[in-house]
Parts: structure tokens; sequence; C-alpha cells
């Protein structure tokens, strides 16, 4: 019987280039120095990918689980992860 379950859409970019545009992202906030209208876009910019890393470790995470059969009710060590 075929796996029904539904999926997220994988994002439109990788978790490394996502990472380190949030890395610059948050950089530029710390910073300073923009307007208010410049450090809500970069707000929402980051936010959005936050969104994306998380989207991406929670598929890496539930790929490991299904993996060692943590989705079949075994139990998997979380300090192995």
């Amino acid at each position: 019987m075929p796996d029904t379950t539904q999926t997220a859409p994988t994002p439109d970019i990788g978790y490394e280039q996502a990472r380190d545009e949030l890395i610059a992202v948050v950089s530029k906030l710390e910073q300073g120095g923009t307007s208010l209208d410049e450090s809500l876009a970069l707000w929402e910019r980051g936010e959005q990918l936050a969104a994306i890393c998380q989207q991406w470790l929670d598929g890496a995470r539930a790929r490991l689980a299904k993996a060692t059969g943590a989705d079949q009710g075994q139990d998997v060590d979380s300090d192995a992860m």
C-alpha cells in the first residue's frame, strides 16, 4: 500500500543557503543604521528564512526517525540525533 501521508513541499532554497542568508539578516539588524521600513523588511525575511530552516530540519528529523524505526513506535534516543 503506498504511503499516503502528506509532506510539506520542499523549500525553494537549501538549508545552508537559508541559514547563511539568515545569519546575514541578523547581522545587519544587529548593526543597526537601517530605517524602520528596512528593519521590518529584514525581520520579515528573517522569519521566512527561519521557517525554511525549520522545515529542512523537521524533514531531516522525520527521515531519521523513519530510518531508525521511530515512526513504528520504537523509541529513539534523542541524544543520538
